[in-house]
């Protein structure tokens, strides 16, 4: 067990993730289930791992990560359209509603329907937290816990 975080460590933390304008997007500490990461598994920004390196265990950490470091731009390559006659067998799409939608591969993917103009239906691929500044207040619990004793989400 390592002193403080590094670049391959597994961390147990609290985190609380606002947006510009105050509002909690996700709080792990509000639901009582601290959250497990692992350094280096692609599963975190680099900007989020970055604000991680040299923290040690009690220790708490507020900072600011740009959409660039966060969740990204946008990308106006992730907005598809679609006919209204796709929607037929899940019913009458709502905006604002987030789906499920098979990909070629057989995975799938969340859309969220943008606009819903005549036959056509625009949905946003994109993160939901996509293009905004992120806030976040972190509080690393452990470092490189025995998981069998832990009883945390793990996100990915």
């Amino acid at each position: 067990m390592s002193d403080f975080v590094q670049c391959d460590s597994a961390v147990l933390v609290h985190f609380v993730m606002k947006l510009e304008d105050g509002s909690i997007a996700e709080s792990t500490a509000e639901n009582g289930k601290p959250a497990l990461f692992r350094l280096g598994d692609n599963s975190l920004s680099d900007g989020m791992e970055e604000q991680l390196l040299g923290l040690r265990a009690g220790e708490k950490k507020s900072f600011s990560l740009a959409p660039d470091d966060a969740f990204g731009k946008i990308s106006p390559d992730l907005i598809q359209y679609f006919s209204r006659r796709d929607f037929v067998a899940a019913g009458e799409p709502e905006i604002g509603a987030i789906m499920l939608f098979t990909a070629m591969d057989g995975s799938e993917m969340p859309g969220v329907i943008r606009e819903i103009s005549g036959d056509s239906i625009t949905v946003d691929f994109n993160h939901p937290l996509s293009g905004q500044t992120v806030h976040f207040e972190v509080e690393v619990l452990e470092i490189d816990p025995n998981l069998e004793a832990t009883n945390a989400n793990t996100v990915s």
